[in-house]
């Protein structure tokens, strides 16, 4: 009996090995975990979905699989509580067997794909990969799987009827594509010393594609400012035993994220996302707050749920337990989704100033460095004198297509009004 690796969620097709829990000849139980696999920036446990014993391994730890591949092979195996998945080329065997469509079964002209939501056409990664290299918009392009999905058949189809209207007089060839960016030359490094290639993790390359991503397509804008948070660090202090013993660590981050649910409350144009056509703002009624935890892998950024909702307590508490589970790489890939802004807190780490890049489909991102003593110009009555202040470095980026420079002046000023006047009563258990 052949164990698959079952369907990983919305655009998550492909993943890494990363442990395997049994050997050959281990009797294994239905529902057991029997491997975890690295998706996105989350570990997944693989049940099996039989009981039997097993007869071969067919991966090892580092390999990359996709949806239906055969992982494990059982002996005397027991029923199934759900069909295995079809392997992922059963369909694109089936299609390419089968003649090439006529025009009039799927004319690209008279589909295009429209969501009430705004979200973009269902696929792969790779679909839409290789949708962006051939210069085809999805949204014309019609998903046979449930829920409209495309496949790379449907893209397949799509182009041959491209093909057929261009040179069977039903249209005209398309005009070509811009031309794709030079391939970067390959460079033997050890010409010059000794060296060692080491293969990036799915994370690693996770976290390249998005940051490429957002580079790329978000035209960036970064102010900076300072907040005295003199009085705050007093509070903290005063209440960080209280809170321990109740279970929460009260570090900086919690009072950051009360002041950014209150200037998203301000200027919830911030609090938003652009849709997939570039011109229209989806304005979110909720804040969900994603905070970046650095990890021995690399950056993963959770995401702590109405925090408009939250006391300070009660996100001291979630976000330690959820920056745990992240660490430990427990963290499911729905807690890595649907946030409206990001903060980046690299004050335990050093440094002061930074340039954090958009969390994409996110407007904006919050980088906080680490706060030092400084002397600030104060007023008694007629005279200034200097008086020693904790200011704590921020920077804010945010995408200049849908916020402009005074709103994210504004929206910052917002953010240290409200860590300067934070109030004891709300820091209180």
């Amino acid at each position: 009996m052949d164990i698959r690796i079952p369907h990983l969620g919305e655009g998550a097709d492909t993943g890494s090995v990363v442990n395997i829990f049994v050997k050959e000849g281990d009797t294994v139980a239905k529902d057991q975990t029997i491997l975890e696999l690295e998706n996105e920036k989350a570990v997944a446990p693989i049940p099996s979905t039989h009981a039997g014993v097993v007869k071969k391994i067919l991966v090892k730890v580092g390999d990359k699989v996709s949806v239906g591949q055969v992982i494990v092979q059982l002996d005397g195996a027991g029923e199934s509580s759900a069909p295995a998945p079809a392997a992922p080329n059963a369909r694109s065997a089936e299609q390419s067997a089968r003649p090439a469509p006529a025009p009039a079964q799927s004319a690209p002209a008279q589909y295009s794909f429209q969501s009430p939501a705004g979200i973009p056409p269902a696929a792969s990664p790779t679909v839409r990969k290789l949708a962006q290299d051939l210069g085809i918009d999805l949204s014309r392009v019609r998903g046979s799987e449930p829920g409209g999905r495309i496949t790379v058949g449907d893209l397949r189809d799509y182009v041959l009827n491209l093909q057929q209207m261009a040179f069977s007089g039903g249209g005209q060839p398309a005009a070509p594509s811009a031309p794709a960016a030079p391939k970067r030359e390959s460079i033997d490094f050890s010409k010059w010393g000794p060296v060692t290639k080491k293969p990036l993790s799915s994370l690693r390359k996770k976290i390249a594609e998005k940051m490429t991503e957002s580079w790329t397509t978000v035209p960036h804008v970064t102010q900076f400012d300072e907040a005295d948070i003199t009085q705050l660090m007093a509070f903290r202090k005063k209440y960080a035993a209280a809170y321990e013993k109740k279970g929460a660590a009260l570090t900086v981050t919690p009072f950051i994220m009360k002041a950014a649910v209150s200037a998203l409350k301000k200027y919830p144009q911030v609090n938003a996302s652009l849709d997939a056509d570039g011109e229209t703002l989806v304005l979110k009624d909720y804040v969900h707050l994603g905070v970046a935890v650095d990890t021995e892998t690399g950056l993963i950024v959770p995401v702590l749920r109405d925090a408009d909702k939250k006391s300070l307590f009660e996100i001291a508490k979630e976000l330690g337990d959820l920056a745990e589970k992240t660490r430990q790489r427990k963290v499911s890939v729905d807690q890595l989704k649907g946030g409206s802004f990001t903060i980046s807190n690299l004050g335990g780490i050093g440094g002061t100033f930074f340039t954090p890049i958009v969390n994409v489909p996110e407007l904006a991102i919050l980088g906080v460095g680490k706060g030092s003593i400084k002397p600030v110009a104060v007023k008694e009555g007629d005279k200034t004198v200097f008086e020693p202040k904790l200011l704590l470095p921020l920077g804010l980026s945010y995408d200049h297509r849908a916020v402009d420079g005074a709103d994210g002046a504004r929206f910052l000023q917002e953010i240290v009004r409200f860590l300067e006047e934070f109030k004891e009563g709300d820091v209180k258990i």
